[in-house]
């Protein structure tokens, strides 16, 4: 069992202020994996304290030094990957394969792609006599989540890292020991004291402390569109800039030219990786009204073939839920649609067959959901696909964009051009074509209720910095 209690505050592991111990549950067994601190508003004035004391000089630290800085970060991971995997699979239930290759593999993936995009980011443009420079914005806090705990981590540390500023991370409570090694690889990588510090907790002991914090002058927060609005209440009488990575809702338009039995396997696969608990999951699946028979029977047999047990089990596809109240949530969602009369073709309700305890759901999939339903409505974050008519590709555009979300969409079609012009109809973040994959390079953000700023690439650097315009500068 790890106890990991103490705070990383000022290159240093310190102990809280005032000891509050907090158990770590693992998802799979439901037993104690661990325990935590939880910190207060006294560990936050002290991490922002050390940031803003180290802001100044990191902010003056050559592009040479934080290119050599991330990679001795990329080198010290690289010898540490496999403990944080381990951790991902105790603290929220990611079986092996995924935790290894997908989970802690995002981790260097994005410390790289920061490097990469550092070696040439332009800080600075002439326009005339006009200089424009981008300068580091200064303290910034960081609220990570649990789905994918050392995504969202790396994904802000590293263009925070390499734009120069200093930095206080808040990790989700439920999935935090992956974090708490990346800050020991930090340590060891030689990151300069207050630049990075860290302080676990929950939201309204930490995450409210440090969303509001006067010296904080950005606040970067991946979660839930609920507490995204809370965040930006937060943050809004200090004027401080806010980037979120919010809810989802994402169309899967599987138009009637498209590889039909090709296109529902893979959406159907995508709608349970990970449980379902990925924002950008393609958890709405729109198909020809006289085609919806089979697509359920596809994704019924997909749902049917997924092998959900514990993480480290061989052959597991599909692990638990993160938490208890996930797994609660979850179910209601299931019994709700049930009862407003959508059909279900596989999964359901309860445990899957052989499994008595842990946070487990069974790959569920739902036909005949019309948009008024709930579970066509509501982020639902588990393993639920909803299978939906459309008359034809207007009306598919317009379900899809139906939804107060926008952060990803997927279109499937044997014409390149007409699945082109569909993807450039809707109203999202991102668009995948023919299941196309992520590109660490490219902008991952949403429109609407989903966000606002962007992560991944130097467009993710861009909410790190200040842009400051010098008039005659070349007089």
């Amino acid at each position: 069992m790890r106890e990991m209690l103490r705070f990383y505050i000022n290159g240093e592991w310190v102990d809280p202020v005032e000891p509050r111990t907090l158990d770590v549950i693992n998802p799979a067994t439901e037993a104690v994996a661990g325990q935590i601190s939880l910190g207060s508003a006294a560990d936050v004035d002290l991490a922002v304290a050390a940031a803003k004391a180290a802001s100044a000089s990191f902010a003056a630290s050559s592009r040479e030094e934080r290119i050599a800085l991330l990679e001795s970060i990329l080198e010290v991971f690289a010898r540490r990957e496999d403990e944080v995997a381990e951790a991902i699979m105790d603290e929220m239930g990611a079986p092996w394969k995924l935790a290894k290759y997908a989970q802690a593999a995002s981790g260097p993936q994005h410390i790289a792609t920061a490097l990469e995009v550092l070696k040439t980011f332009p800080f600075e443009e002439r326009h005339g006599d006009t200089l424009i420079v981008k300068e580091p914005i200064g303290v910034c806090g960081l609220i990570t989540p649990w789905n994918w705990p050392m995504n969202q981590v790396a994904v802000k540390v590293a263009p925070a890292l390499a734009a120069g500023c200093t930095m206080v991370l808040k990790p989700s409570e439920i999935a935090p020991f992956d974090a708490m090694i990346f800050a020991e690889i930090l340590d060891e990588a030689g990151v300069p004291k207050g630049v990075f510090n860290l302080v676990n907790g929950d939201g309204p002991g930490v995450g409210v402390a440090l969303s509001s914090h006067p010296d904080v002058a950005m606040v970067s927060f991946t979660g839930s569109t609920r507490a995204g609005v809370a965040v930006a209440e937060n943050a809004a009488p200090t004027v401080k800039r806010v980037a979120q990575e919010l809810g989802g809702k994402s169309a899967n338009i599987i138009l009637d030219d498209a590889d039909f039995e090709k296109a529902v396997t893979a959406g159907a696969r995508e709608c349970f990786d990970n449980t379902g608990q990925s924002c950008n999951a393609p958890t709405r699946m729109l198909v020809p009204a006289d085609r919806v028979e089979e697509a359920a029977r596809i994704a019924a047999s997909v749902a049917d073939a997924v092998k959900v047990g514990l993480p480290r089990e061989d052959g597991v596809r599909m692990g638990p839920l993160a938490s208890d109240v996930q797994w609660e949530k979850v179910q209601g969602f299931i019994n709700t649609a049930v009862d407003e009369g959508a059909t279900l073709v596989a999964g359901g309700p309860g445990l899957p067959d052989g499994l008595a305890k842990g946070y487990f759901a069974k790959p569920t999939v739902f036909s005949g959901v019309t948009d008024d339903m709930t579970i066509a409505r509501e982020e639902i974050f588990g393993p639920v696909l909803s299978i939906m008519a459309y008359a034809d590709e207007d009306d598919a555009v317009r379900i899809a964009n139906d939804t107060p979300y926008g952060l990803s969409g997927y279109v499937s079609s044997g014409d390149i051009d007409r699945a082109r012009r569909v993807a450039g109809r809707l109203r999202t973040g991102m668009v995948h074509i023919n299941g196309a994959n992520l590109d660490s390079f490219a902008p991952f953000g949403g429109y609407k209720q989903s966000g606002n700023g962007r992560e991944w690439g130097a467009h993710g650097f861009d909410e790190f910095l200040e842009v400051k315009s010098i008039y005659g500068y070349g007089t």
